[in-house]
């Protein structure tokens, strides 16, 4: 499977030997012939991951935080501080989108690297929300106030994953500007970057998609073609989806398009904590989610597995209640842990069940 043009790595990935395949309804690298390496690089080292497969929207506009607000579920970012030596530091917030009824359009994160007059918001969204987000953008974004443009071809992303993340970042990203120890010690979400102009810099910020210690590094395509090739001559070990999987899992973190969909509600995948401000003005299904958060539970919810020494079970394979037999449950991510030793997953499981059955064998379902 080529990946032709839809990453502006898409050159390096091939020369390096990337294995492609399709995620989400777009080609990515599956791996770069060693997965066993690459994991063991990501949890002892460092490792990087091209992940421009996933969508970025630019919203501006003379009211664009406004417009956004009743959009997203939560606070809309503040603009960034300058910090010292030409440093910006700012704080991205995750969000999610919501239909009428509270069900999910998309999850995203929101970053302002500027005035909102003058950079908009960057908008980083998973490659399956991407068309119901701009469908939903196009429906409730006034042109006279707001105006979402889709800048996937111009910016790139990686993440890089490791405990020696920061120190590299801080030397080949940020000019040695920016100290390992306060890269490490950021909150999710918070980014720095060295530069005046978005689109000759790197904007490295935090992330806690997977574990270990990991930033993702937003640049234009240009930009970021040469930093690949700067990590590559550094030693940074490239890595494909199939170790992000692993790690993502590992992490207990879902994400939309697998573990999530139109059909969930933010509050059943467990993401309400870190998306909804309950405080701000209206949002689009507020009354829903208040409503849910007032009765004091969902239906079912999404969980973390330990499944034991199994063939690791497909998504989309059913869980059963252990008395009765019947379907209460299915996974939604598995995977083979070297972490812990066995197949672990995330999975929605119905209220009530304390252990749930997979081919035959128990497993307990963590309550909270």
């Amino acid at each position: 499977m080529s990946i032709e043009k839809l990453s502006p790595l898409s050159d390096i990935l091939i020369a390096s030997g990337g294995v492609a395949t399709e995620y989400q309804g777009r080609p990515v690298i599956r791996h770069f012939g060693d997965p066993g390496a690459e994991y063991k690089a990501a949890t002892e080292e460092a490792v990087v991951f091209d992940r421009s497969h996933r969508g970025r929207l630019v919203i501006t506009g003379q009211a664009a935080g406004s417009m956004l607000g009743g959009i997203l579920t939560g606070r809309i970012p503040d603009p960034p501080s300058h910090l010292t030596d030409g440093v910006l530091g700012g704080l991205g917030t995750y969000h999610g989108v919501l239909t009428s009824k509270g069900k999910m359009i998309s999850d995203l994160w929101a970053i302002l690297r500027g005035p909102e007059d003058e950079d908009g918001f960057l908008l980083d969204i998973p490659a399956a929300g991407v068309s119901s987000l701009t469908d939903n953008f196009q429906k409730f974004l006034p042109p006279r106030f707001a105006i979402a443009e889709d800048v996937s071809d111009t910016l790139g992303m990686v993440t890089v994953v490791g405990p020696a993340a920061a120190e590299i970042l801080s030397r080949l990203a940020l000019g040695s500007c920016v100290s390992p120890g306060e890269l490490a010690g950021l909150a999710e979400g918070a980014w720095r970057f060295l530069g005046q102009d978005p689109l000759d810099g790197l904007l490295v910020m935090k992330t806690e998609e997977v574990w270990p210690e990991a930033y993702s590094v937003i640049g234009a395509a240009a930009v970021l073609q040469e930093f690949w090739k700067t990590l590559a001559s550094d030693g940074v070990t490239p890595a494909g989806l199939g170790v992000w999987s692993t790690l993502r899992v590992e992490a207990g973190r879902p994400v939309f398009g697998t573990d999530m969909d139109e059909q969930t509600i933010p509050i059943e995948a467990g993401i309400h904590k870190r998306s909804i401000d309950y405080e701000k003005g209206c949002f689009t299904g507020q009354e829903v989610i208040i409503r849910i958060r007032d009765r004091g539970h969902v239906n079912r919810s999404l969980k973390t597995l330990r499944f034991g020494d199994v063939p690791t079970p497909r998504s989309g394979t059913e869980l059963y209640d252990e008395d009765s037999g019947k379907a209460v449950g299915f996974i939604t991510s598995a995977v083979q842990s070297p972490k812990f030793g066995e197949v672990i997953g995330l999975a929605y499981v119905r209220r009530g069940h304390e252990v749930v059955t997979l081919n035959g064998q128990g497993v307990t379902v963590p309550q909270e």
